[in-house]
Protein backbone atom coordinates (compact mmCIF):
# COMPACT_ATOMS: atom_id res chain seq x y z
CA UNK A 1 0.00 0.00 0.00
CA UNK A 2 1.28 3.45 -0.89
CA UNK A 3 1.00 6.13 1.76
CA UNK A 4 0.77 9.69 0.43
CA UNK A 5 3.10 12.36 1.64
CA UNK A 6 1.70 15.28 3.55
CA UNK A 7 0.04 17.49 0.92
CA UNK A 8 1.73 20.73 -0.01
CA UNK A 9 -0.39 23.28 1.80
CA UNK A 10 -0.90 26.55 0.01
CA UNK A 11 -1.00 29.80 1.91
CA UNK A 12 -4.38 29.92 3.59
CA UNK A 13 -6.73 31.52 1.06
CA UNK A 14 -8.69 34.65 1.77
CA UNK A 15 -12.05 33.16 2.77
CA UNK A 16 -15.02 35.42 3.41
CA UNK A 17 -18.28 34.36 5.03
CA UNK A 18 -21.05 35.71 2.79
CA UNK A 19 -24.43 34.54 4.11
CA UNK A 20 -26.22 31.90 6.18
CA UNK A 21 -29.71 30.40 6.16
CA UNK A 22 -31.60 27.39 7.46
CA UNK A 23 -31.66 24.23 5.34
CA UNK A 24 -34.36 21.64 6.13
CA UNK A 25 -33.26 18.11 5.14
CA UNK A 26 -34.78 14.66 5.71
CA UNK A 27 -32.53 14.26 8.78
CA UNK A 28 -32.40 17.67 10.46
CA UNK A 29 -32.64 21.39 9.80
CA UNK A 30 -29.05 22.47 9.32
CA UNK A 31 -27.64 25.96 9.06
CA UNK A 32 -26.17 26.50 5.59
CA UNK A 33 -23.23 28.90 5.39
CA UNK A 34 -21.75 30.29 2.16
CA UNK A 35 -18.06 31.17 1.93
CA UNK A 36 -16.24 32.83 -0.96
CA UNK A 37 -12.61 32.01 -1.73
CA UNK A 38 -11.78 35.44 -3.06
CA UNK A 39 -8.56 34.58 -4.88
CA UNK A 40 -10.17 31.86 -7.02
CA UNK A 41 -13.84 32.85 -6.93
CA UNK A 42 -14.76 29.36 -5.68
CA UNK A 43 -17.82 29.11 -3.46
CA UNK A 44 -17.59 26.65 -0.56
CA UNK A 45 -20.36 25.64 1.83
CA UNK A 46 -20.64 24.55 5.45
CA UNK A 47 -23.64 22.76 6.95
CA UNK A 48 -23.67 23.07 10.71
CA UNK A 49 -25.87 21.69 13.47
CA UNK A 50 -25.71 22.65 17.12
CA UNK A 51 -23.28 24.82 19.05
CA UNK A 52 -19.50 24.60 19.06
CA UNK A 53 -18.60 26.91 21.94
CA UNK A 54 -17.81 24.23 24.55
CA UNK A 55 -14.43 23.29 23.04
CA UNK A 56 -15.36 19.60 22.65
CA UNK A 57 -14.29 17.83 19.43
CA UNK A 58 -16.85 18.30 16.66
CA UNK A 59 -18.17 15.49 14.46
CA UNK A 60 -17.15 16.59 10.97
CA UNK A 61 -16.86 15.66 7.32
CA UNK A 62 -14.85 17.28 4.52
CA UNK A 63 -16.80 16.46 1.37
CA UNK A 64 -15.43 17.37 -2.05
CA UNK A 65 -18.05 18.23 -4.65
CA UNK A 66 -19.16 15.30 -6.82
CA UNK A 67 -21.96 16.31 -9.16
CA UNK A 68 -22.36 12.81 -10.61
CA UNK A 69 -22.53 11.10 -7.23
CA UNK A 70 -24.17 13.77 -5.07
CA UNK A 71 -26.82 15.01 -7.50
CA UNK A 72 -27.11 12.42 -10.30
CA UNK A 73 -27.07 9.29 -8.08
CA UNK A 74 -24.04 7.74 -9.80
CA UNK A 75 -22.97 4.35 -8.45
CA UNK A 76 -19.48 4.67 -9.96
CA UNK A 77 -18.27 6.22 -6.70
CA UNK A 78 -19.37 6.26 -3.07
CA UNK A 79 -19.65 10.06 -2.80
CA UNK A 80 -23.42 10.41 -2.67
CA UNK A 81 -23.69 7.67 -0.05
CA UNK A 82 -20.91 9.26 2.01
CA UNK A 83 -22.62 12.65 1.87
CA UNK A 84 -25.95 11.25 3.02
CA UNK A 85 -24.36 9.09 5.71
CA UNK A 86 -22.38 12.02 7.11
CA UNK A 87 -25.44 14.27 7.34
CA UNK A 88 -27.42 11.45 8.94
CA UNK A 89 -24.69 10.81 11.54
CA UNK A 90 -24.46 14.50 12.39
CA UNK A 91 -28.25 14.69 12.74
CA UNK A 92 -28.31 11.64 15.01
CA UNK A 93 -25.65 13.20 17.24
CA UNK A 94 -27.37 16.61 17.16
CA UNK A 95 -24.08 18.45 16.64
CA UNK A 96 -21.54 18.61 13.84
CA UNK A 97 -20.38 20.24 10.64
CA UNK A 98 -19.90 19.24 7.01
CA UNK A 99 -17.76 21.32 4.65
CA UNK A 100 -18.80 21.03 1.00
CA UNK A 101 -15.69 21.92 -0.98
CA UNK A 102 -15.68 22.80 -4.68
CA UNK A 103 -12.99 20.34 -5.75
CA UNK A 104 -14.73 18.17 -8.33
CA UNK A 105 -13.00 15.01 -9.52
CA UNK A 106 -10.23 15.06 -6.88
CA UNK A 107 -9.41 18.53 -8.17
CA UNK A 108 -9.36 17.95 -11.95
CA UNK A 109 -12.85 19.36 -12.65
CA UNK A 110 -16.07 17.89 -13.99
CA UNK A 111 -15.15 17.63 -17.70
CA UNK A 112 -11.82 15.98 -16.97
CA UNK A 113 -13.53 13.62 -14.54
CA UNK A 114 -15.83 12.47 -17.36
CA UNK A 115 -12.77 12.03 -19.57
CA UNK A 116 -11.24 9.93 -16.79
CA UNK A 117 -14.40 7.84 -16.62
CA UNK A 118 -14.09 7.22 -20.35
CA UNK A 119 -10.53 5.99 -19.87
CA UNK A 120 -11.68 3.75 -17.04
CA UNK A 121 -14.22 2.17 -19.38
CA UNK A 122 -11.27 1.39 -21.67
CA UNK A 123 -9.46 -0.45 -18.86
CA UNK A 124 -7.59 2.17 -16.79
CA UNK A 125 -8.15 2.41 -13.06
CA UNK A 126 -8.95 5.73 -11.38
CA UNK A 127 -5.30 6.60 -10.72
CA UNK A 128 -4.06 5.50 -14.16
CA UNK A 129 -6.80 7.57 -15.81
CA UNK A 130 -5.63 10.70 -14.00
CA UNK A 131 -2.07 10.05 -15.09
CA UNK A 132 -3.08 9.50 -18.70
CA UNK A 133 -4.76 12.91 -18.64
CA UNK A 134 -1.60 14.50 -17.25
CA UNK A 135 -2.78 14.96 -13.66
CA UNK A 136 -1.44 13.80 -10.31
CA UNK A 137 -3.32 11.23 -8.23
CA UNK A 138 -5.12 13.89 -6.19
CA UNK A 139 -4.94 17.66 -6.73
CA UNK A 140 -7.16 18.71 -3.84
CA UNK A 141 -5.97 21.25 -1.29
CA UNK A 142 -7.53 21.70 2.14
CA UNK A 143 -5.99 25.01 3.16
CA UNK A 144 -9.39 26.73 2.90
CA UNK A 145 -10.67 24.56 5.76
CA UNK A 146 -8.62 26.38 8.40
CA UNK A 147 -10.31 29.80 8.06
CA UNK A 148 -13.73 28.16 7.76
CA UNK A 149 -13.26 26.14 10.94
CA UNK A 150 -11.81 29.24 12.62
CA UNK A 151 -14.99 31.14 11.72
CA UNK A 152 -16.92 28.65 13.88
CA UNK A 153 -14.30 28.50 16.63
CA UNK A 154 -13.57 24.84 15.86
CA UNK A 155 -10.09 23.49 16.59
CA UNK A 156 -10.71 19.80 17.28
CA UNK A 157 -12.54 17.30 15.07
CA UNK A 158 -13.91 13.78 15.05
CA UNK A 159 -13.46 13.46 11.32
CA UNK A 160 -15.42 10.97 9.21
CA UNK A 161 -12.90 9.93 6.56
CA UNK A 162 -10.93 7.05 5.06
CA UNK A 163 -8.45 9.41 3.36
CA UNK A 164 -5.02 9.86 4.98
CA UNK A 165 -4.36 13.00 2.92
CA UNK A 166 -7.17 14.81 4.73
CA UNK A 167 -5.73 13.82 8.10
CA UNK A 168 -2.25 14.97 7.11
CA UNK A 169 -3.54 18.24 5.68
CA UNK A 170 -5.58 19.18 8.74
CA UNK A 171 -2.83 18.21 11.15
CA UNK A 172 -0.56 20.45 9.09
CA UNK A 173 -3.05 23.24 9.76
CA UNK A 174 -2.82 22.60 13.54
CA UNK A 175 -6.29 21.09 13.79
CA UNK A 176 -6.61 18.19 16.24
CA UNK A 177 -8.11 15.06 14.63
CA UNK A 178 -9.69 11.81 15.75
CA UNK A 179 -10.50 9.67 12.70
CA UNK A 180 -13.82 7.85 12.34
CA UNK A 181 -14.09 5.31 9.53
CA UNK A 182 -16.60 6.34 6.86
CA UNK A 183 -17.14 3.28 4.68
CA UNK A 184 -20.51 3.15 2.95
CA UNK A 185 -22.17 2.89 -0.45
CA UNK A 186 -20.18 -0.03 -1.88
CA UNK A 187 -21.85 -1.44 -5.00
CA UNK A 188 -20.86 -3.77 -7.82
CA UNK A 189 -20.19 -0.67 -9.92
CA UNK A 190 -17.64 0.95 -7.59
CA UNK A 191 -15.98 -1.92 -5.71
CA UNK A 192 -12.91 -1.96 -7.99
CA UNK A 193 -12.65 1.85 -7.84
CA UNK A 194 -12.66 1.77 -4.03
CA UNK A 195 -10.16 -1.09 -3.95
CA UNK A 196 -7.85 1.00 -6.16
CA UNK A 197 -8.14 3.94 -3.76
CA UNK A 198 -7.16 1.63 -0.92
CA UNK A 199 -4.21 0.03 -2.74
CA UNK A 200 -2.84 3.08 -4.61
CA UNK A 201 -3.98 6.09 -2.57
CA UNK A 202 -3.69 4.54 0.89
CA UNK A 203 -7.35 4.91 1.84
CA UNK A 204 -7.94 3.18 5.17
CA UNK A 205 -10.69 0.58 5.04
CA UNK A 206 -11.27 -2.31 7.44
CA UNK A 207 -12.46 -4.55 4.59
CA UNK A 208 -11.22 -4.65 1.02
CA UNK A 209 -14.12 -3.16 -0.98
CA UNK A 210 -14.00 -5.96 -3.56
CA UNK A 211 -14.67 -8.40 -0.71
CA UNK A 212 -17.07 -6.26 1.32
CA UNK A 213 -20.85 -6.78 1.37
CA UNK A 214 -22.47 -5.25 -1.70
CA UNK A 215 -25.36 -2.81 -1.39
CA UNK A 216 -28.39 -4.86 -2.39
CA UNK A 217 -30.19 -1.80 -3.80
CA UNK A 218 -28.30 -2.16 -7.08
Amino acid sequence: MQHPDIPNLQTQPDIAHVASCSLPTPWATFQLHAFLEQSSGKEHLALSLGEFNDGAPVLARLHSECLTGDALFSQRCDCGAQLESALRRIAEEGRGILLYLRQEGRGIGLINKIRAYQLQEQGADTVEANHQLGFADDLRDYAMCAPIFSHFGIHSLRLMTNNPRKLAALKGLDISIERLEHLTGITRFNAHYLATKASKLGHMMTAAPEQAPIDKKD
